[in-house]
């Protein structure tokens, strides 16, 4: 585990009415600084099952992100939504959250730290519950796309990660020479924020940097944000049932095949 990094508590646990969903308020430390994650998982699976480290959008570690994670964990996955801010910073609209995920963005490698820190973190649940270590994958929705796609140019192996309406840009495209584990994209073809342009790019990096398993699926008539039901910015940032069904299906799909025993 990361030298700078100590599990404190594992506190507040939640019933939430969802099936037999749990989720548990997860304290830890990177650098000495406090950040605060949630585990998130179905008790009624008493078995070790893979784990997902979730990544969320730019307003961080909030009930919208659980959802998110309730609805990627089923009783197939443990999900661990990780805070890449710290546990004092939660945006209150999206000025704050533009300014903290810009933070973030601009030093890839503090972005790469936070995520790799909050996925040893992550390892160290398996006394809260039946977590197969083994097995792990990630996965990131907007900001968080871009998170886990760092993680994986970081070089960290793990079974593979998949990116939900991330931006595809890094400052290094020299970097995924680094990547080791399987990629799945899924973009909406028709996201302003992330043009044409940047997914050319992202398919040469990948390409140049001979990245062995990759995939980019592109869903006609979605914009950035399609898993998101908050999503209300016509033509910009707007939830798209259909297409986030697809797009959830693929990702089970995908850890599938990955995380297979």
């Amino acid at each position: 585990m990361h030298k700078t990094l100590t599990t404190l508590i594992l506190t507040a646990t939640v019933g939430l009415a969802q099936a037999d969903m749990m989720t548990h308020k997860v304290d830890y430390q990177i650098d000495g600084e406090p950040y605060q994650g949630l585990l998130v998982y179905d008790e009624a699976v008493t078995e070790p099952r893979p784990g997902l480290l979730m990544v969320p959008n730019w307003m961080g570690v909030t009930d919208n992100a659980a959802e998110k994670a309730y609805r990627a964990a089923g009783t197939d996955y443990v999900v661990f939504v990780a805070d890449l801010y710290g546990r004092d910073m939660r945006p209150a609209d999206a000025k704050q959250a533009s300014a903290a995920a810009g933070k973030v963005r601009a030093d890839r490698a503090l972005m790469r730290k936070r995520v790799n820190a909050a996925l040893e973190v992550f390892k160290t649940q398996t006394d809260r519950v039946a977590l197969d270590t083994e097995r792990l994958g990630a996965i990131g929705f907007c900001f968080g796309g871009t998170a886990v796609l760092e993680l994986a140019r970081s070089g960290t192996e793990i079974g593979g990660v998949v990116s939900f309406h991330g931006n595809l840009d890094t400052p290094d495209p020299e970097d995924a020479k680094a990547i080791r584990m399987p990629l799945l994209v899924l973009h909406g073809a028709d996201d302003p924020y992330v043009p044409p342009e940047q997914v050319a790019a992202f398919e040469q990096e990948m390409r140049s940097a001979g990245v062995a398993d990759w995939q980019l699926l592109s869903y006609g008539g979605a914009v950035h944000s399609f898993t998101d039901p908050t999503a209300k910015v016509k033509g910009q940032a707007e939830y798209h049932p259909v297409v986030a069904e697809r797009a959830f299906a693929q990702m089970r799909s995908f850890f599938g095949e990955v995380l297979a025993d």
